[in-house]
């Protein structure tokens, strides 16, 4: 049955990122997680997330302006990313867990209740750094830096196109930064990295899958779907870490 599920996590987590441009390391890893030890869960999914993240940054792009702005912000995930690797190979599974169904639930939360924060531009030079840390050591522990960076994008008041194109530069550098983390850890084994390599394949026929389903699909009935699945299993993982 785990491997089972594995598979289907992946495609579905894959089909999602497909149609929604992000959401796969917040979606894959506590579905994962059902089957597997979350750290190998977290092993099993950077690659996957690399190869995707990099598809969306080469359709995209981002300006030479746009990265130089990022520049601190990314100083500082880089950072956070290894603070949070760190943290994952040493705390035990269950705090993981929780830490992990926790982050999940507020992301839902925050997603129902539409909340809008605000950032002054003459606050990003010094708060870039910042935002990127918490971002980089959220993501090492729990797989997920989406979240607060997008909350972050969308504080500044980014245009569409500004806010597609960081989200797709950053969260590739900080999955590669994460990679080499893990790997340096001693997460990511031989066995493990072949494993990631074949659910790499499952993953990108979800999010071909995903790209074609992006315009047949009511956006608001998926993304109320996606937020009640999402609840669901942090609230799992919560439970399944108190219990355990």
């Amino acid at each position: 049955m785990a491997p089972l599920w594995t598979l289907v996590a992946v495609f579905l987590a894959g089909t999602v990122k497909g149609i929604a441009g992000l959401g796969f390391p917040t979606l894959a890893t506590p579905l994962l997680s059902l089957a597997v030890d979350v750290k190998t869960a977290v092993a099993l999914l950077i690659l996957p997330n690399i190869v995707m993240d990099g598809i969306q940054f080469a359709r995209r792009g981002a300006p030479t302006e746009t990265i130089r702005r990022l520049l601190p912000l990314l100083a500082g995930g880089a950072i956070g990313t290894i603070v949070g690797t760190r943290l994952l190979v040493v705390l035990p599974t269950r705090t993981v867990l929780l830490l992990l169904g926790g982050f999940v639930v507020a992301f839902v939360a925050l997603n129902a209740t539409r909340v809008s924060p605000r950032l002054p531009a003459a606050w990003e030079p010094w708060v870039g750094p910042v935002a990127g840390f918490v971002a980089g050591v959220v993501g090492g522990v729990t797989n997920v830096p989406g979240t607060p960076l997008a909350i972050y994008f969308y504080a500044l008041g980014m245009s569409k196109t500004d806010f597609l194109a960081s989200t797709a530069f950053t969260f590739l550098v900080y999955k590669l930064v994460q990679l080499a983390a893990v790997a340096w850890y001693g997460l990511l084994s031989t066995a493990l990295a072949a494993t990631s390599v074949a659910l790499t394949g499952i993953a990108l026929a979800g999010f071909v899958v995903g790209l074609w389903v992006q315009n047949r699909l009511d956006q608001r009935a998926f993304n109320t779907a996606v937020l009640a699945l999402l609840g669901a299993l942090g609230l799992w993982l919560i439970v399944r870490s108190l219990l355990g």
